[in-house]
Formats: C-alpha cells, structure tokens, sequence
C-alpha cells in the first residue's frame, strides 16, 4: 500500500513560531536570511516523525526541554502554553501537543516533557470521523469495524498513542499514519571531515535508502549498481556537475565503496581523498536518486560547502526527486531557490522575522498563500 502524502502542516508555539498552518506540495522550498527561523520549520517537521517512533519528549529534551522549545514571545497570563503539531496526510489529521508536568497530579519528573493530547481524525464528507483521541494517559480508539475500545491509564507522558497501539489489523488509519511519519528522511547536512563515515567504506548490504548521516552512501550506490543495474540517472548527475567525471562503484568482499574519476587526472580518488564539496554533492545525490525513495525527504541548507556551479545541477536533480516523492528545502540561498524555480518549477517562499516571530511571505491565517 503507497503512503499518503503530506498536504498540510501546523505549527504552534515552536521556538519563534507563534501559529503556522501551510499547505505542503511535491517540492517546498523556504528562503531566508540566518536568524529568521526557517531551520525552526525543519525541526518541528523532524519532531513529527519522532511521534511514530514514541520518541518525541526525548527529542524535545534534547533540545533543551520544553522552555527551550516553547514560542519565546509574549504568552497569556493563567493559560498553559503546550507546543502542537499537526500533519495532514492525505484525508487523515494527526496532531499532538506537548507540554509541562501538571503538579501534584501527572506522573512525571520534574519539568519532563509531556505529550498532553493526540488526536487522529479521518475527512468523512463535511465531517471529521475520530479514529483515535488521547487526553494524558487514557486513549480512545476506533476500531476497524467500527467499534470504539477505551485505554484508561495506559499511557506514560513520555509515550505518544500514535507508537504503542500498533495493532495494524485492527486500527488501520493510526498504522498508515505511523508508517508514513516514520518513512521521512531529514538531512541536516553531513559530516566531511577526515573521520566522518562518509569517507569510509560501507557495509555490503542491499541498502534502498540513505541514512539520515549519509553514512551508507557507499551501500546505497551499490545497490543502484549490483541490484537495480541502472545506474544512469546517477551518471548523468555527476558528469551534470563534474563534466567529465565519472562515479566508479565496486564492491570487495564485505564493503562497498566508491571513487570519483576526473579526466585530467590519471588515477581515481577514493571517498577519502574528495574535496568537500564533491563528498557532500555526492551524498544529496544518494539521498535524492537511492533505490527506493522515502515518502517525504527534508534538506535543511543543502546548498553549503557547496560551489555555485553545483547549485544549477542539484536543483536538476531536485525535480528528478519530486517525480517520485516530496521535498522540502530550507535555504539561505536565493541562487539555490531560483534555480529551483527555473529548473524543477518551485515557487521559492521568503522566510521573514516580525518582532521575534517566524513568518512566511504571503501565507494568509486560512493556511493558504495569497495567490492561491
């Protein structure tokens, strides 16, 4: 069964996000300038994934706790301020918020981040069907066919609902849900330096998607080698960037590796020897051009170490990905954004800060942007 795609995402009372809700498209891209907050859009997507895994309170715990995640502005006086997020993933809504330990009555250490609610629902005409409602620890469930199941003091706060009713059988919708959140892929750059294991060998396993790191590349390009036997969108990547050039793939034993052949030069380079730049285009291409592609793939600045050349055949390679699966890019490089523009048909929007808050150009209150 294919994953539903992500079509809308909320974002309340996150770092310098004070309320967002936008609508997602095959190929997303977020401009501006350091210190307007754009990387926060990135991290409150990343916590969503961390949902379907239970682990969204030890993410936010290390980040620094819930006061560390929370909106920074001015707040209303008595009324609790819980960070809220929200994925629309094809006709089903999953939102969960999180927030401090209430004294004397959640069983929680002191300042624990706590999910306080979750809450899927399912468009059924001009009503939302409620597959799953959590309120602390005690969760209602709607079952497959039809009848509602009630968990009272099942849940710790550092649980979310989402991860530990995985009865697919029995409860679908919450199976898809977690299935998709999970399949997201977020690269926040990658490690170049002389001890990164993007330098290194990979292990020789069939490996259909990047790491998070980029740690497999080399596995990744093996399997595009050895198991698909078509390697040539991944060709014409490299010569697009290294005219020329071209990507050697071997597999010895147990590893696989890879080397970058130029033409002026008589030998082959190895991981280990590559500039940054190139080890770092080389990965983008193992996130964007692997095996099989996640649902949802997010980039945050991949434009860095990176030389203006480059940026021209990455947003290439962009629209590749985007016939295959969703991206979202977060930049501070407006050559980068219109080079998407013109190559993979983005429509590049402005990242903006007005007085301490995140906001993006032309996103009405509806979540919608105004020439929609």
């Amino acid at each position: 069964m294919s994953l539903p795609p992500l079509t809308a995402v909320g974002i309340d009372n996150y770092r310098s996000i004070r309320r967002m809700h936008l609508p997602v498209g095959a190929l997303n891209v977020f401009v501006g300038r350091n210190g307007t907050g754009k990387t926060n859009l990135y991290r409150a997507l990343s916590l969503l994934r961390e949902a379907a895994f239970g682990r969204i309170t030890r993410a936010i715990a290390e980040e620094g706790g819930v006061e560390s995640v929370l909106w920074a502005g001015v707040r209303r006086k008595g009324q609790p301020v819980r960070l809220q997020l929200s994925a629309r993933l094809g006709d089903m809504t999953y939102t969960i918020a999180v927030g401090l330990p209430k004294l004397g009555s959640d069983a929680a250490l002191p300042l624990e981040p706590l999910v306080k609610s979750e809450r899927l629902t399912i468009a059924a005409g001009r009503r939302d069907v409620v597959m799953m409602e959590r309120a602390g620890p005690t969760a209602t469930l709607r079952a497959a066919d039809g009848s509602r199941a009630t968990y009272a003091n099942e849940l710790l706060g550092s649980e979310t609902a989402l991860f530990a009713f995985r009865d697919g059988a029995r409860f679908p919708e919450l199976d898809i849900v977690r299935r998709a959140l999970a399949d997201w892929r977020f690269h926040h750059g990658f490690r170049t330096d002389p001890d990164a294991a993007l330098r290194r060998p990979a292990l020789a396993l069939t490996t259909p998607t990047l790491a998070a790191d980029g740690s497999d590349l080399a596995a990744v390009f093996a399997t595009l080698s050895e198991v698909r036997v078509d390697t040539h969108l991944l060709d014409e990547a490299v010569a697009d960037a290294f005219p020329g050039a071209r990507l050697e793939i071997g597999v010895d034993g147990a590893t696989a590796r890879f080397a970058m052949r130029f033409p002026d030069l008589p030998r082959a380079f190895s991981a280990h020897e590559l500039s940054d730049g190139t080890l770092n285009y080389l990965a983008l291409m193992g996130a964007l051009l692997a095996y099989r592609l996640p649902a949802f793939v997010a980039l945050n600045e991949p434009e860095a170490s990176l030389h203006p050349d480059l940026l021209e055949p990455l947003a290439r390679v962009v629209a590749r990905a985007c016939e295959h699966t969703q991206v979202w890019i977060v930049t501070h490089s407006q050559v980068f954004a219109d080079a998407l523009a013109r190559e993979a048909g983005a429509v590049p929007r402005r990242i903006l800060k007005d007085a301490g808050e995140t906001r993006i150009e032309g996103l009405t209150k509806t979540g919608a942007f105004a020439e929609d």
